[in-house]
């Protein structure tokens, strides 16, 4: 299939953790930064627990006809750019500002869930979307129409756990990209860099590309899947 070139890149903790606030007290926060930026990835996506924290504005989107989904596939391009910000948010429910400018557009990828309402409100903010998968997301043919319509080439999945190991499951990853920071988490429950499988779930084995120590007790790894 026709895909961008795909790499999972996460900060994490030495025992797996991804929890934002506590990865920013520990060494590495800067690296994962100059690391990403290293990478070429123009485009970022982002699951939807990640992007409410850190990209989508407060609140959530309400439907006055909840039951009135869309029904159908379909995708909307609203402008062409080097590199997006996608985000992953299966049955639309973030809020979002004006995305008429902007070095790097927003895209919206939902299932056949997702409510008329709520793909006129991203129309109205100037935001793409693509709309596949009935009850979830159908990946493969969300990165094909990202890297069909949208020209997107190479991209970087960056959290949180849950769409990782996603494309992890679905076998559309191609490189796995860790700033491993040199602190412990520990707290019981928190999401781990790949995270939500079935217990039955085999190991994925990887391919060592590259180790990169840093003087502040970060180490940047690399590894292929393929």
């Amino acid at each position: 299939m026709k895909k961008p070139y795909t790499i999972c890149h996460m900060m994490m903790s030495v025992d797996g953790r991804i929890d934002c606030g506590m990865t920013v007290k520990i060494a590495g926060s800067n690296e994962y930064y100059e690391a990403l930026s290293a990478l070429d990835v123009p485009t970022n996506l982002s699951g939807r627990v990640t992007a409410q924290l850190e990209l989508a504005e407060p609140g959530v989107f309400i439907a006055k006809n909840p039951t009135e989904s869309v029904g159908k596939e379909g995708f909307s391009k609203k402008r062409s750019a080097n590199g997006y910000q996608v985000v992953v948010d299966t049955k639309g429910t973030l809020l979002w500002h004006d995305d008429s400018n902007g070095d790097s557009p927003l895209i919206v990828i939902m299932s056949t869930e997702v409510t008329k309402e709520y793909l006129a409100y991203l129309d109205s903010l100037h935001i793409s979307w693509i709309v596949c998968g009935e009850t979830h997301i159908d990946l493969h043919k969300a990165v094909e129409i990202l890297y069909t319509e949208f020209g997107v080439e190479r991209m970087a999945v960056v959290g949180g756990g849950t769409i990782n190991a996603a494309f992890l499951n679905a076998g559309l990853l191609d490189e796995v990209s860790i700033l491993l920071g040199p602190g412990i988490d520990g707290r019981k429950g928190m999401t781990a860099t790949f995270d939500g499988l079935p217990l039955d779930t085999d190991p994925v084995n990887l391919k060592l590309l590259s180790v990169q120590p840093y003087d502040n007790g970060a180490v940047w790894l690399r590894y292929a899947l393929h």
